[in-house]
């Protein structure tokens, strides 16, 4: 019989990750990854994309900047309760822009390959 697979927060392992951020998965499977990304204040993460995967996220906690197209010349910023998708290839870099509070941010990857590919610059 099946039945429900629970991680609780003691038992997240070190995801693949970005300087400037802190990934913990919670599940991983060839065609998801399900983790939790934290942002300390302040930071601004090194550029990346996330392979042949779609990135869905949701901020539960701080404030969040997502910086991404020609150098960096467009951004998105996120309040807790908001959701975001990533598309396929896009390169961008994650900014916490508060002083103080970290940003949490759960996150599901879709697709298959790398979950993270750090590059040099947009």
């Amino acid at each position: 019989m099946e039945r429900v697979q629970v991680t609780h927060s003691n038992e997240l392992t070190r995801g693949d990750s970005t300087e400037g951020i802190r990934r913990d998965r919670a599940f991983k499977e060839e065609d998801a990854v399900v983790s939790r990304s934290t942002v300390s204040p302040g930071i601004m993460s090194a550029w990346h994309h996330h392979g042949s995967r779609s990135l869905y996220g949701y901020l539960v906690v701080g404030r969040f900047r997502l910086e991404f197209g020609p150098n960096g010349s467009r951004s998105v910023d996120l309040n807790p309760g908001d959701f975001f998708r990533v598309p396929v290839g896009l390169v961008h870099r994650d900014v916490n822009p508060d002083a103080v509070v970290d940003a949490v941010i759960v996150n599901v990857a879709i697709g298959e390959g790398p979950a993270v590919v750090n590059v040099n610059e947009p």
